[in-house]
């Protein structure tokens, strides 16, 4: 991941903001209501350290398996509750912390001797100083679906949001639709920033 400062805080801000909103939100409401928006504000979260710029702070070469770990975790616990969309998004993290650190091909991809010696200048996301020139890591075919996957669910998820507000006319049918909307919206906000982190991989 390559992107410019001001992209990485972006996202920092608008996952850190989903993932606080989400565990706030969780204090209430079922046991399995709770879990998803525990699930979710965790992985907001995470997605912003791991976004964070590399002027932020350096971080240290073992920070990426760190990361792919973490979120490693995330996906099988979200695998054994039979949440398949944070199960992907999961596994979506752990993609991208890995193409921070292997190969991304023969040669000097990500993960070559070039690469390695650069790691130093990069931040959690991968940015790397003005003097590098590390090439963009991960497989392309794996990226391309990830893309499309959450392309085609931010769309969904959005469209829908706006039934649940029309129809939340009255004291009792807010209450009802306020819980599944609130994570829909923290789902598209971490989609967006889903695409956002695959597109400068």
């Amino acid at each position: 991941m390559h992107g410019p400062p001001l992209v990485g805080w972006l996202l920092v801000l608008l996952c850190g903001a989903a993932g606080a909103y989400c565990l706030a939100q969780a204090r209430t409401g079922t046991a399995a209501r709770r879990g998803e928006l525990r699930g979710e504000g965790l992985m907001g979260l995470g997605m912003a350290v791991m976004a964070l710029p590399a002027s932020a702070m350096a971080a240290p070469a073992w920070s990426s398996w760190l990361f792919a770990g973490a979120f490693g975790a995330m996906g099988l616990w979200a695998l054994a509750r039979r949440h398949v969309h944070h199960a992907v998004g999961a596994l979506a993290m752990v993609y991208m912390a890995l193409a921070m650190v292997l190969p991304a091909a023969a040669g000097g991809g990500v993960g070559g001797p070039a690469h390695l010696a650069e790691m130093h200048h990069a931040g959690p996301m991968g940015q790397v100083g003005p003097m590098s020139h590390a090439a963009p890591g991960g497989l392309p075919l794996l990226t391309v679906v990830l893309l499309a996957y959450y392309t085609v669910f931010v769309i969904a998820a959005g469209l829908r949001l706006a039934p649940a507000a029309v129809a939340a006319e009255g004291p009792v049918a807010a209450v009802a639709a306020g819980r599944p909307a609130v994570i829909r919206a923290c789902r598209v906000a971490m989609g967006i920033a889903m695409l956002a982190m695959l597109l400068t991989l």
